[in-house]
């Protein structure tokens, strides 16, 4: 999550405020403060709502320095942290990758609880020098203390996207030795704390709506990831051979380039894939950009060989190569289309991107609609919210880590 006003950085690492965030601070104030004018009335209102206001940004400071935690844990194993954002339900860190060990993600895992519980241990340990039962910063360190410790403790039950849920990830990645594993069992425990959260309004009434918005917001997140996971396994148990397709024509590479011009691309709007082949062989793909750089009188004397890239030089997989790999190399070379190749070196097809989501759709049962597709093979793109390739990159990562 990456969004707000950006207001700095800590350590390097940019920190943005989520409109939201300004409701759970006001929120915050309204609560610790008609809280204290009930306890504290001889504090006077400017001392109550001064201190409120103090409190709420010191906690907020809290959940900053929790997500600093697992921020530098990350990129002391390498790993890019893009962002720290605070938003309504708390703060996320934007990490670049996940761990490559289930112990390094654990490390991750249990950096944010450690910083809450250290500042619960240090505000207990200033409680036991500032004078007076019920002076102000005696009353504000208690809170933060309590309110520390109280965020550990709920950061640690065992679901996405809380940490005990990527420590319970981490924790059956260890054992099982497949990190797919950890993130199902981790997002279906934080899909079942999620309706329990939501299902707490029932018998709290209007005190339960916070819980059952955190259950929300765990049940999304959880369903997410859970999802993603799903994709990830799909893409890599798929192979270039179940995504082709054979949108493409062969052509005959000794007819002049005027014919080829004359049959193949007067009136035909859509932009094609030509092979072309001779003596039963195929010498490489037409490259049709490139009859701008002949001159048209030279037409009728030139065959398709002066426009053929040998196969040899285009880019291509063989059928048996994983999707994820086609999907990274399209994407890190930013290729519009990938050419597919049989066992014996011959031409078996074609893969674009929307082949890709076409077959992704199918493996996992999903409806896509052709216009969809058709607008992702002539956009040459993934659809907006669909990092196709980030997500294949992950589960490569996925694939490779150790145990």
């Amino acid at each position: 999550m990456q969004g707000g006003w950006r207001v700095g950085s800590l350590f390097g690492i940019p920190l943005f405020i989520d409109p939201s965030w300004f409701l759970i601070l006001a929120f915050l104030i309204y609560q610790i403060g008609g809280n204290w004018q009930e306890k504290y009335p001889a504090w006077g209102l400017g001392t109550i709502y001064g201190a409120a206001v103090a409190t709420a940004l010191l906690l907020l400071g809290s959940v900053l320095m929790h997500e600093l935690g697992h921020s530098l844990v990350a990129r002391s194993q390498g790993i890019k942290v893009n962002s720290i954002t605070l938003f309504l339900f708390g703060g996320v860190a934007s990490i670049d990758q996940e761990s490559k060990t289930p112990g390094q993600a654990l490390q991750v895992a249990i950096a944010g609880p450690v910083v809450s519980i250290l500042l619960f241990v240090l505000l207990g340990t200033v409680l036991l020098v500032i004078p007076g039962d019920s002076s102000p910063l005696k009353v504000m360190a208690g809170n933060l203390a309590s309110i520390n410790l109280i965020l550990a403790l709920f950061n640690l039950l065992p679901g996405l996207p809380l940490d005990g849920g990527q420590i319970l990830k981490a924790a059956v990645w260890k054992v099982t030795g497949s990190r797919f594993k950890g993130a199902h069992w981790a997002a279906s425990t934080g899909k079942a704390l999620g309706w329990l959260l939501i299902g707490s309004i029932l018998f709290l009434g209007f005190s339960g709506l916070w819980f059952a918005l955190i259950g929300w917001f765990m049940l999304q997140n959880a369903s997410t990831s859970d999802r993603v996971t799903e994709l990830q396994e799909t893409l890599l148990a798929l192979k270039a051979s179940e995504a082709m397709t054979r949108e493409f024509r062969v052509v005959d590479a000794e007819m002049t380039l005027r014919r080829f011009a004359d049959d193949y691309l007067l009136g035909n709007a859509r932009s094609e894939v030509y092979y072309a082949s001779s003596d039963g062989r195929y010498r490489g793909m037409v490259i049709t950009d490139d009859l701008h750089y002949i001159e048209r009188s030279e037409w009728e004397t030139n065959n398709l060989f002066r426009i053929i890239q040998p196969l040899v030089d285009i880019p291509s997989v063989e059928e048996s190569t994983p999707l994820v790999e086609v999907i990274q190399q399209m994407e890190s070379r930013q290729l519009r289309r990938m050419t597919v190749l049989s066992p014996a070196g011959a031409v078996s097809g074609v893969i674009d991107r929307g082949d890709i989501v076409r077959a992704l759709a199918q493996k996992l049962r999903m409806t896509v609609s052709e216009t969809l597709i058709k607008q992702i093979k002539d956009e040459g793109a993934y659809p907006v919210g669909f990092p196709l390739g980030t997500i294949a990159q992950s589960a490569i990562e996925a694939s490779e880590s150790r145990t």
